[in-house]
């Protein structure tokens, strides 16, 4: 319980961190150009929740999941061990606050 308190509180500071610099990043290719700063916020705090809760979730080995929001739709790509830990990363990411939708392009890692 204290692990997953620790990640929620890591997560909010990592989520004022990127808030913090994101004006020092270039965007020139990266990012739409109908973007702005606050949805690059946004889309970052997302992420770094999205992130905190796979780690916390118990039951999901996310050590090799990576995450991508954009305009509130999470991007998952990376590998996991099985078809319920794929299914279970879906659930985990869609009941996330400020997550619009979720594409999940997990590959099931061969044993």
């Amino acid at each position: 319980m204290k692990t997953t308190q620790f990640l929620k509180a890591a997560g909010g500071i990592a989520a004022v961190v990127f808030a913090l610099n994101v004006n020092a990043q270039t965007t020139s290719a990266s990012a739409p150009a109908d973007t702005s700063v606050g949805q690059k916020v946004d889309d970052s705090a997302i992420t770094t929740k999205v992130k905190a809760e796979l780690l916390g979730a118990k039951n999901l080995k996310s050590t090799h999941i990576h995450v991508k929001t954009v305009k509130g739709v999470v991007s998952l790509t990376g590998t996991v061990p099985s078809a319920a830990d794929k299914s279970t990363a879906t659930e985990v990411v869609s009941a996330v606050s400020g997550v619009a939708s979720v594409k999940n392009h997990l590959k099931i890692a061969a044993e």
